[in-house]
C-alpha cells in the first residue's frame, strides 16, 4: 500500500505518540522491575533482621533467666551466712546452743586453722573456697543424739558443715551403771566450708 505525502504527514503525530508511549511503556517496566528487586532485597534483609532480633530476644531472655537463678542461690548462701570470712565466734555459740538445747552430757571440739580448697572446675576467679576442719568428741546416750547433733549443726548457718567422717564407740559401763549415763562416744570430723568472693568487696 502507497501513502501520500498528506496522508504521511497525518500519520506522524499518531506514530510518533505511539513511539514516546511504547518507549514509556518500556522504561515504566524497566523501572517497575528494579524497584521491585529492590523492595524484595529490603524484604529479605528485613526478615533477616527480625530473626536475628529474636535469637537477640531469646539469648536476651536466657542470661536473664540465668542470672536470676544465680542471684537465688547467692541470696540462699548469703542466708545460711556461706559467704565472707568464717565465722568462728557463731560457731562456737551454735555449739555451746546445741549441747544446751539437746542436754549433751559431754561435747568438746577444736576448729583448725582455715585452709583453701580446690573447687570446681570455671568458677568466677574471683570466688574462693575456704573449709576449717572441726574435730567434735561427744558422749551419747543412743545413736539418734549424733544424728540431732549433725542435724542442729547444719541448721545453724553460718557456713556449710560437711562431715568427712563419724566413728561410733561403746562405752564401758561404769559400777552403778545409772539409767542416764552415756553409753555410747562419737568422734566426726567435720569440714566448716565458707565462701569469698573477692569481687564483692570492691
Amino acid at each position: 500500500m502507497n501513502f501520500t505525502a498528506r496522508e504521511l504527514r497525518l500519520l506522524a503525530l499518531p506514530l510518533l505518540a505511539c513511539i514516546v508511549l511504547l518507549a514509556a511503556g518500556s522504561a515504566l517496566i524497566t523501572w517497575t522491575q528494579g524497584r521491585r528487586a529492590v523492595e524484595a532485597r529490603a524484604l529479605g534483609e528485613a526478615r533477616v533482621e527480625r530473626l536475628r532480633a529474636r535469637e537477640r530476644l531469646t539469648r536476651i531472655a536466657e542470661e536473664e533467666r540465668e542470672v536470676k537463678e544465680k542471684l537465688e542461690v547467692y541470696r540462699r548462701l548469703k542466708q545460711l551466712g556461706i559467704l565472707g570470712e568464717e565465722r568462728r565466734l557463731e560457731w562456737a555459740d551454735a555449739m555451746t546452743r546445741i549441747r544446751t538445747d539437746r542436754e549433751l552430757p559431754d561435747l568438746r571440739y577444736r576448729v583448725e586453722r582455715q585452709r583453701s580448697i580446690a573447687s570446681v572446675p570455671g568458677k568466677p576467679g574471683s570466688v574462693d573456697f575456704y573449709a576449717s576442719t572441726m574435730h567434735v568428741d561427744l558422749a551419747l546416750l543412743h545413736e539418734g543424739d549424733l544424728m540431732n547433733f549433725l542435724a542442729d549443726l547444719r541448721r545453724s548457718g553460718n557456713a556449710y558443715y560437711s562431715v568427712r567422717q563419724c566413728s561410733i564407740s561403746r562405752l564401758s559401763q561404769g559400777s552403778g551403771g545409772a539409767g542416764l549415763a552415756p553409753r555410747l562416744r562419737a568422734t566426726c570430723e567435720i569440714d566448716l566450708i565458707t565462701i569469698i568472693d573477692r569481687a564483692a568487696k570492691t
